[in-house]
């Protein structure tokens, strides 16, 4: 998460402002629209009011917003990051269903944009080649959700344009890659991924 300086809502120590632009892992990104305290069980707590893609509302505690991994969006830098990472090779992933599904999940649990960006090129990838389980089709789908809806954001689109400009960077990419196995030449697999929390994304490397 970007450090933000800390600010007082009716005492309690906030992150974020009305109208920041934020990711909540595993449903992906929106603004907020309020900061409301409410009486639950007899106890104050104050919540950020999260408007989510489709009209979605969302409540957060504001005393557990962080350790639940929410975040400001990416910039327009990263999102450009972000983008290379759809536009690479498919990383290397576990054969065994069941641990790749499992790595695939904690990688969107993260939060990380450039964890999600894998994730969706790779089954994006094996949904082309070989096809997809029922499951893998419904993560691949959240997870192209959360990221249309982060890059929406950071690049001040909308979701239809977006959605299209991912779709056809990765169609893009995988046209790419499959000359490249058909023609027998070695490809390059990227091997590493930097989290985008202040982390230089230029190591991402490739090993031939």
């Amino acid at each position: 998460m970007v450090d933000k300086e800390k600010n007082a809502y009716k005492g309690v120590t906030i992150m974020f402002n009305i109208g920041d632009k934020v990711v909540y892992p595993m449903h992906g990104a929106g603004v907020i629209q309020d900061i409301e305290e409410k009486n639950i069980l007899g106890e104050k707590t104050s919540y950020y009011i999260i408007k989510m893609p489709g009209e979605v509302k969302v409540m957060v505690p504001t005393a557990k917003a962080e350790g639940i991994g929410v975040r400001d969006i990416i910039d327009k830098e990263t999102a450009g990051k972000v983008f290379k990472v759809l536009e690479t090779d498919s990383t290397q992933m576990d054969m065994n269903w069941n641990k790749r599904y499992r790595d695939n999940m904690e990688k969107m649990k993260s939060g990380d944009a450039y964890e999600i960006a894998d994730v969706v090129r790779n089954l994006s990838f094996k949904q082309k080649e070989k096809g997809l389980s029922t499951g893998e089709k419904k993560m691949l789908l959240n997870a192209k959700q959360i990221l249309v809806s982060e890059l929406t954001l950071a690049e001040n689109s909308n979701k239809d344009q977006m959605e299209e400009l991912i779709n056809n960077t990765i169609n893009n990419s995988f046209a790419e890659y499959s000359k490249t196995i058909n023609s027998n030449e070695p490809h390059n697999v990227v091997k590493t991924f930097i989290p985008f929390n202040g982390a230089d994304t230029n190591n991402i490397t490739d090993v031939k």
